[in-house]
């Protein structure tokens, strides 16, 4: 006991031989032993830790494309109040390194007033061991600049990459299709324009690292080969430094869905020694072929079609209108194909003749006495081929029936749409009447194309998953739609398959499909 009132005296006794002073400013006793002649906060009234750092500042902004500039030459896209806006401005600002950055957000300003404001919590060193905290703003003015890469846009040296797509086939059904899958991956956005040539598309990129993600999208949706070039455009003799142009010349295999094909006999042999008379039955980074007499199917690479490329015997523009007569399932199924024994006749030749053609065929599911068909007319076609001269004639059909053909008495009331890309169209000088009169029929031979595509949509769900549908509201009238009604049987696309539309879409056509840039 008599030790712990010792320990205690002792402490008093220090804590009373603590120097204590008067603050200078205000006079409040403060602990005199650190050196200091001044309290907190006098010190932090009359000490600015942030006299190095400037209270206005400029941000520079492209109009064009809405891109602010990150010194020292980068331009990145940042939305207002954004992270990525306050991480430029605080780049901005000089000094901001001599002090401890603690907080950071923004003020609101109007919008339009082209003035952002900023308030800052920093921490320093007043003096010796002393930190203080204090709060300040900064008012940086948006200065409007025009961008390296808009500026570009006004000069012969737009782009610096481009992609030219092409398939030499007398339709742009691929093309269509190819459309959709760019939209739902949204594989467009790094492009600077698009524009329709012969057989195909042109995508121009500002960057080359853009064109090639394009190449390797287009690798995994459809079977391509491509080819790489380049041209000088500028060097400089001093630096060493030296500025391209890049190509990619992009051909997709000119063999599409529904097409007949004859296969060479090595290639046939080493597909499981499938018949080499087959149908496309599908088209994505591969070909696939069916037999319709087994409904064997095989795929073949782009890589493999490639090295020894061979083109179609004949195309859906030949297909034949065919009368369904009878069907005898032969009980062998593969999936969603039963294949039948089916008896058809030629729709021209009812009432004139009694020609009547045996086929076997993989829509014995679909098909019912009385339905009509599609089909190649093969007994009396005359083809240019050494592939199909080949054949063993007598193994040969007379008829190749390709798919389920459904009346539709209208074409506007559809209740879904797609989305189109905006795209630049060569101008065709009209002033002579075959310009106008070829002009006018590619115009018409493209809207076959495309309602041609919506049916194959309507008629295949498996098509579908490759494509965003939405809800369409430019749909027709009721009465309108009673009057014209399809089939009982004809495909519809259900309501759960259709997106909501979006409010940056603009309808044309009479709500059959949507452009965007």
């Amino acid at each position: 006991m008599n030790y712990t009132h010792m320990d205690q005296d002792q402490l008093q006794q220090q804590q009373q031989q603590v120097a204590t002073v008067l603050c200078c400013n205000c006079g409040v006793p403060i602990d005199g032993s650190g050196g200091l002649v001044m309290c907190y906060d006098c010190i932090k009234m009359t000490v600015d830790i942030t006299a190095g750092i400037p209270r206005e500042a400029n941000v520079s902004f492209c109009r064009n494309c809405e891109r602010f500039l990150q010194p020292p030459g980068q331009w990145v896209r940042a939305d207002l109040e954004s992270r990525e806006l306050l991480a430029i401005c605080l780049r901005r600002l000089k000094g901001l390194t001599k002090v401890r950055l603690v907080d950071a957000s923004f003020i609101w300003t109007e919008p339009h007033s082209r003035r952002i404001r900023v308030k800052l919590t920093v921490q320093g060193e007043a003096i010796a061991n002393t930190i203080i905290q204090q709060t300040f703003e900064v008012e940086y003015v948006v200065i409007a600049m025009q961008c390296p890469d808009c500026a570009k846009s006004y000069t012969t040296h737009t782009w610096r990459a481009a992609v030219q797509i092409r398939q030499k086939v007398p339709h742009k059904r691929t093309f269509l299709y190819l459309e959709q899958l760019i939209l739902k991956h949204n594989a467009h956005v790094d492009t600077i324009s698009i524009s329709e040539a012969k057989d195909g598309l042109d995508f121009f990129y500002g960057q080359k690292n853009h064109a090639v993600k394009m190449i390797d999208f287009l690798n995994a949706a459809v079977p391509i080969k491509y080819k790489k070039s380049e041209e000088l455009i500028s060097q400089d003799t001093h630096t060493g430094s030296s500025t391209y142009k890049f190509s990619y010349s992009v051909e997709i295999v000119p063999i599409c869905r529904d097409d007949l094909v004859v296969l060479p006999g090595k290639l046939a042999k080493s597909l499981g020694n499938i018949s080499p008379f087959v149908l496309c039955s599908k088209v994505t980074n591969a070909v696939q072929f069916l037999d319709p007499n087994t409904l064997q199917t095989a795929d073949v690479p782009a890589s493999v079609y490639w090295r020894a490329p061979f083109h179609s015997l004949a195309d859906v523009s030949q297909l034949i209108e065919f009368i369904v007569l009878d069907v005898e399932p032969t009980g062998v199924s593969r999936g969603k194909r039963v294949l039948a024994d089916i008896t058809v006749a030629r729709a021209a030749d009812l009432g004139v003749n009694d020609q009547e053609y045996y086929v076997r065929s993989h829509l014995g599911a679909i098909c019912h006495a009385g339905d009509s068909v599609m089909g190649y007319y093969v007994a009396n076609s005359n083809y240019n081929s050494d592939l199909f001269d080949g054949l063993n004639i007598d193994h040969v059909p007379d008829v190749v029936l390709v798919k389920k053909l459904y009346r539709r008495k209208t074409k506007k009331n559809r209740n879904w749409k797609l989305k189109r890309m905006a795209k630049e169209h060569k101008e065709i000088d009209a002033s002579q009447d075959y310009s106008s009169r070829a002009q006018r029929q590619e115009m018409e031979r493209a809207e076959r194309d495309y309602e041609v595509f919506l049916q194959e949509l309507e008629e295949d769900d498996e098509l579908r998953q490759g494509v965003n549908l939405y809800k369409s509201a430019g749909q027709a009238s009721a009465e309108h739609e009673m009057e014209e009604e399809d089939e009982e049987d004809a495909p519809q696309i259900d309501i759960d398959e259709l997106l909501d539309e979006l409010d940056d879409m603009t309808l044309e056509d009479g709500g059959a499909d949507e452009t965007v840039a």
